[in-house]
């Protein structure tokens, strides 16, 4: 089979678009958030209007990262030092990193085959923990059931805030994922669906919480320069008791997302397109376990997973290493030591080892990979093959075949 010869860390060219208006701030020298003359609103603030507006939001904050934007939350909302917050035990470090930003001490819940928190293991450590918070994390942009996870979190009184990196513009039963709890925490990281190099988004209905994350943020007293934030009446006394934690985002970084977020929809589009390409290749693979994709959801596939389960772990390695040298990279969360941005939770050092065996055993067997735009629908179906073949050499050896 030919070899693949993409790169899986190339993202789209920004645009005309978006190059002129990046040099219109340049030009202008008016970078910092706040550097706006009477009555004139900044990139940023803008871009907090147009993103509260698309999210369906009252309120939106721009910030520097997705993880800022999770650690602020969750000081916004309240949490304590010292004070347990129960979060996914599949996600990416960033988020018990927010929580321990935040003072907070992480309690890790069980996920499902599906890649999705296990909402029996959400109930009794809702129970169990002490815990008033959950920080979800909508991983890989796998959508838990929301109506059933939102039933849990009534109940036990939790705080809800999602961790929506990778599900910015995905929804559940019509309902745009963020907007299930109290907050939603996006990210303009180059991988995500908007790409700003580094950056994060944070919406909210509540104004009292969102007064505090602007001030967190580092509003000092300019938070009525803000384009989605509450009246000034609600700042009144959050203003003076709130500490400044500066993160915000600058105009440069707000003036290149704002054209991207007007062809987001049709961003989505496409990633669907190379993710449902890549998909057919895998089905009926013998041993390639796709997750099941609910009718209720509206995904975003930007990245695409499966599983091998019972795959050994030099098994794993070498498939790995198959698929890269036909030219596919493929992450593998089974693995002992973090590899760039993929971890597991047993190389988080700074949260409590805890025992989590259906996690342990799912992510044994998980592979996870890119969808860039920059790749056709024919480069994915060609990718697809690849792994099939892979797979297929797998299986064959298993057997004593090969």
């Amino acid at each position: 089979m030919k070899p693949f010869t993409g790169n899986f860390t190339q993202q789209e060219a920004l645009d005309d678009t978006v190059i002129a208006a990046a040099t219109e701030i340049l030009r202008s020298g008016r970078l910092h958030r706040y550097n706006s003359g009477p009555g004139e609103l900044s990139k940023a603030s803008e871009l907090e209007q147009a993103y509260a507006a698309y999210q369906g939001a009252r309120f939106c904050l721009a910030c520097a990262s997705g993880g800022y934007a999770m650690a602020i939350a969750l000081r916004a909302a309240g949490l304590s030092q010292g004070e347990p917050v129960l979060t996914n035990g599949f996600t990416l470090a960033p988020v018990p990193g927010a929580v321990a930003a935040a003072g907070g001490k992480p309690v890790l819940v069980e996920i499902t085959d599906n890649l999705v928190i296990d909402l029996d293991d959400l109930e009794r450590k809702a129970k169990t923990s002490g815990a008033r918070f959950l920080l979800l994390s909508n991983m890989r942009g796998h959508l838990a059931d929301m109506e059933s996870l939102v039933d849990i979190v009534r109940h036990h009184n939790l705080i809800l805030i999602e961790d929506c990196a990778h599900t910015m513009g995905a929804a559940w039963n019509g309902v745009k994922s963020g907007n299930f709890g109290l907050a939603g925490c996006f990210s303009t990281q180059t991988y995500k669906h908007l790409n700003s190099g580094e950056g994060g988004l944070l919406t909210s209905n509540d104004p009292e919480f969102m007064a505090r994350a602007i001030i967190l943020s580092g509003s000092y007293m300019l938070y009525e320069r803000h384009g989605a934030a509450p009246s000034a009446d609600v700042f009144e006394r959050i203003r003076l008791e709130t500490p400044n934690m500066s993160g915000r985002m600058d105009n440069l970084r707000a003036s290149i997302l704002l054209p991207q977020l007007a062809r987001l929809e049709d961003s989505i589009e496409r990633w669907n397109e190379r993710y449902r390409a890549v998909e057919e290749a895998l089905g009926g693979v013998v041993g390639v376990v796709l997750p099941q994709r609910p009718d209720e959801e509206r995904y975003v596939g930007s990245s695409i997973q499966f599983r091998l389960p019972g795959i050994s772990p030099e098994k794993a390695e070498a498939f790995v290493a198959a698929n890269k040298a036909m030219g596919v990279e493929l992450k593998w969360f089974g693995a002992a030591d973090p590899v760039a941005f993929t971890s597991n939770h047993h190389s988080w050092h700074y949260v409590d080892p805890q025992p989590l065996v259906e996690t342990d055993s799912i992510l044994s067997g998980l592979f996870d990979m890119r969808l860039p735009l920059t790749f056709s629908v024919e480069d994915c179906r060609h990718i697809g093959l690849i792994i099939a073949h892979c797979a297929a050499d797998l299986a064959a050896d298993a057997r004593g075949e090969a």
